[in-house]
């Protein structure tokens, strides 16, 4: 029972894939994206779904705003690796809920959601952190604009996935 836009399996779990990426660079982006476009009721308004527990104004509010804290959060001297064990933690339990709950949201297996975000997480954490040394080494730039640059492809590649879901 296909509940998503998306036009087939694969295009469902490349999705996941890339969410779950989003999330090692950001891990509340893809959440907050995800009920952005269900408050567009881009998703099933059947209550229970997971996404469509992504439709209320104020888990839209909570999550875009913890997103941007986020953000902010993530160019302080004081922000801690996203490899350090806990802030890893965090993005592999968040890549897994996210795939496990769009997958669910399309009758596939959770389990196989699961995984792919908790890999895909894993590998955009691994990316988003060599990413950030190599740029800066590369270009000689403070972190700042770099940082900025990984927002921006966070933001982009996510809007990408969740569009059209």
């Amino acid at each position: 029972m296909r509940r998503l836009k998306a036009t087939s399996t694969t295009d469902v779990y490349a999705r996941v894939a890339l969410l779950g990426f989003v999330t090692g660079l950001r891990s509340l982006t893809p959440l907050a994206l995800l009920a952005v476009e269900a408050r567009r009721g881009g998703f099933a308004s059947d209550t229970g779904q997971p996404l469509s527990l992504l439709q209320s104004p104020w888990t839209q509010a909570g999550l875009v705003a913890a997103a941007v804290g986020e953000l902010v959060g993530d160019k302080l001297p004081s922000a801690p690796s996203r490899l350090d064990p806990l802030p890893l933690l965090e993005r592999l339990i968040m890549g897994a809920i996210t795939g496990a709950a769009v997958t669910h949201e399309a009758g596939l297996s959770i389990v196989a959601g699961g995984g792919i975000g908790v890999a895909a997480a894993a590998a955009g954490s691994i990316a988003g952190n060599r990413f950030r040394a190599l740029a800066g080494r590369l270009t000689g730039l403070p972190d700042l604009p770099v940082a900025l640059v990984e927002d921006a492809a966070a933001l982009g590649l996510g809007s990408f996935a969740t569009q059209q879901l």
